[in-house]
């Protein structure tokens, strides 16, 4: 194919047999996929460290060339947290939700929708792909209330979800990078857990696949043991899970996205580790997948 200028494509240290055998093994999830939405969580390491960041990127442009229609939800954590201490502000937890006064709201809303959004767009941009920077507010997407378990401050949980910016974006060829922000009845503006937005996004979507990035290996019989990963999880198990304690800490809210998108409609979510580069494709386009794969219940 001529394209009218020469295509640098970085050497691999691998045969062209082998080049090839790869190729093909994908081809059959390539077709299963294409057409269809898969909508990813990006958060944790991979937003730091810069090889991973250019992979994660790489991954979506790839997916989304192939016909797949990629929706990226991210979160920002560690961008926050450097602002919050730049003007002297301590960040704040309160059960592992970042405690949100007005004056965090503000660098909250600076950061996600300005910073980390139009930087995710713009590389995803400069590697030949096609994205759309959007935040939760923009067209009404994401329109929530006060959570009401528990004193957060500006956290909300969302009530109305409304795909039509994201559905318009994917019906002309983008991308859409969207950053968890919510409106709120009444002019205010609300921090939104991003794996909650990314499970009630897809859910909207009657996507394919939810993908959540993560900093460990998925979920695992032995928190201390990476080689006891569960590679598959019925929603039906999940209680059980929970109360043999495998289930635990900061993996409770990420199962309950997961459960809950399924419930929703969603074909299958999987949590992966984002440590490990190419962990989407590797996810989406091979037989051994990664992480661990939630799947709706069998009576």
């Amino acid at each position: 194919m001529t394209t009218g200028h020469k295509l640098e494509v970085k050497k691999l240290n691998i045969s062209e047999k082998q080049r090839a055998d790869i190729l093909v093994q994908a081809l059959p999830y390539i077709k299963h996929f294409s057409g269809k939405t898969v909508v990813v969580k990006y958060g944790g390491s991979s937003m730091i460290d810069e090889e991973l960041k250019n992979a994660v990127m790489t991954d979506i442009i790839l997916l989304s060339l192939v016909g797949i229609h990629v929706v990226l939800i991210h979160g920002g954590g560690p961008e926050i947290n450097d602002m919050l201490k730049k003007i002297g502000k301590e960040p704040k937890f309160v059960n592992g939700l970042r405690y949100t006064d007005e004056e965090t709201m503000e660098i909250v809303q600076m950061v996600l929708a300005g910073k980390v959004n139009k930087s995710l767009t713009q590389l995803i941009e400069s590697q030949g792909g096609r994205a759309l920077g959007l935040c939760g507010i923009d067209g009404g997407m994401l329109k929530a209330k006060k959570l009401s378990d528990g004193d957060y401050g500006l956290v909300g949980e969302l009530d109305k979800v409304d795909i039509r910016p994201i559905t318009d974006a994917l019906a002309n060829g983008y991308i859409p990078v969207v950053s968890p922000i919510a409106a709120g009845e009444n002019g205010e503006v609300y921090n939104i857990n991003a794996d909650t937005a990314a499970a009630r996004i897809a859910a909207e979507l009657s996507a394919e696949k939810l993908i959540l990035m993560t900093d460990i290996k998925g979920l695992l019989r032995d928190k201390n043991d990476e080689s006891t990963l569960i590679e598959e999880v019925d929603i039906n198990e999940v209680m059980m899970l929970k109360r043999n304690g495998i289930i635990s800490g900061g993996m409770i809210p990420k199962i309950d996205c997961c459960v809950e998108a399924v419930r929703r409609g969603v074909k299958s979510t999987t949590i992966i580790d984002g440590r490990v580069k190419h962990s989407i494709i590797i996810e989406m386009l091979s037989r051994e997948g990664v992480g661990t794969m939630l799947v709706g219940g069998k009576d």
